[in-house]
């Protein structure tokens, strides 16, 4: 008779632990995945006005992981997308996007010639296209924009602050938190249009 009641008051008090027990587990688990992962992808992005135009020049700082590099040597084509945005800051209420503009660079890797076939299309358009047998090459045509004409500064106006927000992504994505920005990285560069 002890031994019935002792388990009938110890089966509530497993029964509200296993939950906090499980979710500790998910925590520790989850705080691991970064120890595995390799360094954090990063985006820098720096808007200059020049003349009659906002140029923009980005960089994504490890983005070529040793997952993509695996991807893009089976053969498969491989896009980073990146969204660009011009915002005007508008405090105390909602920024206004100015305009936008998509950058899709791609590569493709031929094993029967060891060449890599590269492109870049803006908005849709193909802009350019070359092969290499460099992978310096191709990190930098798949991570680098430098001095991109994107936006004319007619659209600005003077004396105010903006900032261009760029984002990325990478296609095909195996679904895995290892492959780079799988949910999307992001950043922002500021600046004041002066006229």
């Amino acid at each position: 008779m002890l031994h019935s009641l002792r388990d009938c008051v110890m089966r509530p008090v497993f029964a509200r632990l296993l939950p906090i027990v499980g979710l500790c587990s998910l925590v520790v688990l989850a705080s691991a995945f970064p120890l595995y992962a390799q360094a954090p992808q990063t985006l820098r992005v720096v808007p200059l006005v020049k003349d009659s135009q906002v140029l923009v020049s980005f960089e994504l700082v490890n983005g070529l992981t040793d997952e993509v590099k695996a991807a893009i040597q089976s053969g498969l084509t491989t896009t980073f997308t990146y969204t660009v945005e011009l915002r005007m800051d508008v405090p105390a209420w909602v920024d206004r996007t100015i305009g936008t503009a998509t950058i899709a660079s791609s590569v493709e890797y031929d094993n029967l010639k060891r060449q890599y076939m590269m492109g870049l299309r803006i908005d849709g358009r193909t802009e350019e296209s070359k092969s290499t047998t460099d992978e310096n090459d191709v990190r930098q045509w798949m991570t680098t924009v430098k001095h991109l004409a994107l936006f004319k500064t007619a659209v600005l106006e003077p004396n105010r602050e903006y900032y261009v927000r760029v984002s990325a992504t990478a296609k095909p994505s195996n679904g895995s938190f290892m492959w780079p920005f799988g949910s999307g990285t992001s950043a922002q560069g500021k600046f004041t249009f002066i006229r």
